[in-house]
């Protein structure tokens, strides 16, 4: 086949893989991806400032486009907590989180962000993350596993104070409100966290984060027919399970204000999918196209923002529980998006009941799970150049704009790196 056509429709070059069986396999994984992004999709909404339903919108749209358009078989893509709470951070100063023109700013970020990456992967630079280090992806997670438990406090605890994407100044607002805490709140959102933690031990077959949101709603149930119906706060009815049609803003006003922003998560997001599908590359024995998954990405935001959805990248929980379930091929992912959208006709009206509190506990799960305890001793013990990278990258995401943190890690990256290189050509030529 003209390699032409496989860049074109990459989908044809394993088309003649699907059968019967691959198809059934296919299938399972599918639904098990489904059940996963269900509560995940919603979490991360929640890390964006976007209302609850767009995180599984852009968990539709995306994952069926990045699946047929790049080269891996198992790379998963949608909404991710290090993209989200980017997200987050960019627009928080421009539109205040949750309201209509909030959504239109996260919208056209992603449009912006995949008509970068689309255009990347055209001019063949998909070499380009090759050239983030390690240390910048470490540093940038775990700094933003932090930022994600901070913002998560006020939902938690019930407590009255603004929302902030900076997080010395939430921490600082967290504990001048804290005798203002609300113990049932709170005990909903332990309950959410201890069912889950209980279920991801003692089952873990069954997806634990929907085992602590039922627990958390049963608690709520009983509080507030107990203390009243408001007591525990619920995130409300869901529009709709279809993803609505959208647009992004064609105004270059807006574009030159999301400019920074949307170079810095293009950046974040391709390294974050190619990471994730190398690592499972590395267990199915494939070889990866990394322009063609810079194709796949960008062709994934560019669709999702006209199909209400914000920037994406490729998921590294969903796709290694995709590969995990079997999948054999894209169609995996390709159903998980389709499924998806047939469990929120059956569990949508369920979700009106969903506390507040029991997302909070999910994404200080979500948080914990960032944080790679083993990557960062590993960087700590190695020392030189990664460490410095990391400890640099690490203390940005909690002083400055995500987006300004991208950009200051991978900068030291590669100043670093030149530098060392060149050192290494002067110690050459004194021979």
């Amino acid at each position: 086949m003209p390699s032409s056509y496989s860049r074109l429709l990459p989908f044809l070059s394993w088309w003649h893989k699907v059968n019967r069986a691959s198809l059934r396999l296919d299938l399972v994984a599918g639904l098990t991806g489904a059940l996963i992004v269900l509560p995940q999709g919603i979490a991360y909404a929640a890390i964006a400032g976007m209302p609850p339903a767009y995180g599984l919108y852009a968990s539709v749209g995306p994952a069926i486009i990045g699946a047929l358009f790049g080269s891996s078989w198992h790379l998963v893509s949608g909404p991710t907590a290090p993209i989200s709470i980017v997200v987050l951070s960019a627009l928080a100063p421009l539109a205040e989180p949750g309201s209509p023109h909030f959504v239109e700013l996260a919208i056209t970020l992603g449009f912006l962000v995949g008509i970068i990456q689309l255009a990347l992967g055209l001019f063949r630079l998909g070499r380009l993350t090759d050239y983030i280090s390690h240390g910048v992806v470490v540093g940038f997670t775990s700094g933003s596993a932090l930022l994600i438990a901070a913002s998560q406090i006020r939902q938690f605890f019930g407590l009255k104070m603004p929302a902030s994407a900076m997080f010395f100044v939430t921490l600082r607002d967290a504990v001048e409100r804290a005798p203002s805490w609300t113990p049932a709140i709170a005990c909903t959102g332990a309950v959410t966290m201890l069912a889950a933690l209980a279920a991801r031990r003692f089952v873990p077959k069954i997806p634990y984060l929907v085992v602590g949101m039922v627990a958390g709603g049963i608690a709520a149930a009983f509080f507030n027919a107990e203390l009243g119906a408001n007591a525990v706060p619920t995130v409300g009815a869901l529009p709709g399970a279809v993803p609505p049609l959208s647009h992004p803003l064609f105004d270059p006003a807006v574009w030159g204000q999301l400019a920074q922003a949307a170079a810095s998560i293009t950046l974040l997001a391709l390294t974050q999918a190619i990471a994730s599908a190398r690592a499972v590359a590395l267990r199915s024995g494939q070889d990866l196209d990394g322009n063609q998954e810079f194709i796949g990405q960008g062709l994934a935001n560019l669709v999702g923002s006209f199909f209400s959805g914000y920037p994406t990248s490729g998921s590294f929980t969903r796709t290694g529980a995709n590969f995990d379930a079997g999948a054999q091929t894209p169609l995996a992912a390709v159903f998980a998006g389709l499924l998806l959208m047939a469990l929120l006709f059956l569990v949508a009206p369920l979700l009106t009941h969903l506390p507040v509190a029991a997302m909070a506990g999910v994404l200080f799960i979500i948080a914990w799970g960032l944080a790679d305890a083993r990557a960062i001793k590993e960087l700590w013990r190695d020392g030189g150049l990664e460490r410095a990278v990391f400890a640099v990258t690490f203390m940005a995401t909690l002083v400055l704009r995500l987006e300004y943190a991208v950009m200051v890690g991978i900068g030291l990256s590669l100043a670093g790196r030149f530098l060392l290189r060149r050192r290494d050509a002067a110690g050459g030529k004194s021979e």
